[in-house]
Formats: C-alpha cells, structure tokens, sequence
C-alpha cells in the first residue's frame, strides 16, 4: 500500500512553484523525497527556497512560461541534461483583474496566451517527452470558475467578480486535459486536472475580511481551502495509486459547486 502513494526517488517539475499554491506542493514533494524543479518568474523560486530552507532535492529555476522560445529552450536543455521528468504540475494562470465592462479585446487576448496557449505549448513539449518513454504524469490547474460562474452577493464593491478571461482559461485546461489524456494513452501518459474551489491568499485573506466570511458561507464545508489540501491531491495524482486515472478533474471546493 505504502508504495501505491510512495514519490520517493521521483522527479516532478512544478510550474509556478514558488506561489500560494505551488509552495505547499513543492514543499511536500520534497517531503517524500521528490526531486523537484520549483519553477516560476524572476527569482521567486529560489527566493522561496530559501525563506523556507528546502535541501538541495528542491532546484530553483526562473522562466517566464509566456516566453514560448525560452519555454522551448528551457524544456529540451533540462531534459537533455537531467532526463525526462516523471511528472509535471502547472499551477499557473493569466487574468487581468478588470470587470467586465473595462476589459478590452487586447487585454482578453493578451489573458489567452498566459492562460491557455502557454499551457498548452509547455505540456505538449513535455508530454511528448514522456510518451517518448511510455510513462509519465502530467497535472494541470484549472478553477471551480472553469466549471460555474462567480456568484454574484459574493463580490461587493470595490472588488470585481472574478474576471472573465480566468474562468474562460480554465474551462479552456479541463478540455485540454482531456483532448492530451486521449492522445497519449497508449504510451501510458496520464494527464489530469485539479480545479480548487475558494483559496484566496494571505493577502486577500488579511485585507478584505468581509469577504472571506462572504466566501466561506457559500461554501458547504463554511471553510475556505487550505493550500496542503491542493498539494495532497496533487500528490495522489502523480503516485501509482491514480495510475489508471486520465482525462478527469478533481474538483477540490469544499462543496462550492455541489450546489
């Protein structure tokens, strides 16, 4: 049983591993001795390793997933160098943060580029890796908003409701998990999605209070999501025991869109 959900000796890359998300992941991954490539802008990964003291399992990397030819170089240097990863996490997303009204064609453009055709280039680049060797995990990260609309008494001026261009992104991930899932299945490679529920972070938690109660009420559980809740399955994702899952979101919400 123990190696069903066993990582040990494993390689995982993460895309934005140094966020609110992507630390809790990365951050187990080393846990059960995973070596991890923490990726994300600027120096925000190796920053984040060392604020936290991760050992040297944790290889910090900076790359901007929307630079398509650094994107391009990055994959086939590292896995030329350090061979193919047995799985690989894209915590990332693109949004403007304008309501709907203000948004302009550009900017919704702009948005799809980070959102879903950055996406969809690194994963097929390491997907094709990975069926190359008949194995392999890929997890992506969509949102409850891929599934259902922001609901409306939960957003009070000032804020915006979560922007349009976000939810349309990641409705866009979970038929791209599907469409890779299908693709590789005969060599073995997985590819599967995780859409969390309400995970605003700190920042939001500490400056907009009222809203956090607004959120955590409409919840089911009447908890907004913890981030090891994401890693976890994250985590069971990329183990033996979901070796026969392909295709699938997972919706990690607390109920949110039971209702």
């Amino acid at each position: 049983m123990n190696e069903l959900f066993s990582l040990n000796g494993r390689s995982v890359w993460v895309l934005g591993g140094a966020g609110y998300l992507g630390g809790a992941l990365v951050t187990l991954l080393s846990e059960m001795g995973v070596r991890v490539l923490c990726i994300d802008l600027a120096d925000r990964a190796k920053a984040f390793l060392v604020a936290h003291g991760l050992g040297e399992n944790v290889v910090p990397v900076s790359l901007d997933a929307t630079d398509l030819d650094a994107v391009s170089s990055f994959v086939t240097k590292e896995i030329m160098d350090n061979g193919c990863p047995d799985g690989f996490v894209n915590l990332t997303f693109a949004s403007t943060s304008k309501a709907f009204e203000e948004l302009t064609t550009g900017e919704f453009d702009e948005a799809n580029h980070g959102g879903i055709t950055a996406v969809f280039h690194i994963s097929r680049l390491v997907g094709q890796a990975m069926a190359a060797r008949s194995q392999g995990s890929i997890v992506l990260c969509a949102s409850m908003y891929g599934l259902v609309a922001p609901y409306p008494s939960v957003y009070k001026k000032p804020m915006n409701k979560n922007p349009i261009e976000y939810g349309v992104g990641k409705a866009a991930i979970r038929h791209m998990a599907k469409y890779m899932a299908v693709h590789w299945a005969e060599q073995q490679v997985r590819c599967n999605v995780i859409a969390p529920g309400p995970f605003p972070n700190p920042a939001v938690q500490s400056q907009h209070p009222d809203f956090i109660e607004r959120l955590e009420a409409r919840v089911p559980m009447k908890r907004i999501g913890q981030p090891r809740e994401i890693a976890g399955t994250v985590a069971f994702l990329l183990s033996d025991a979901a070796t026969y899952i392909t295709g699938q979101t997972i919706v990690v919400d607390g109920g949110w869109t039971c209702w």
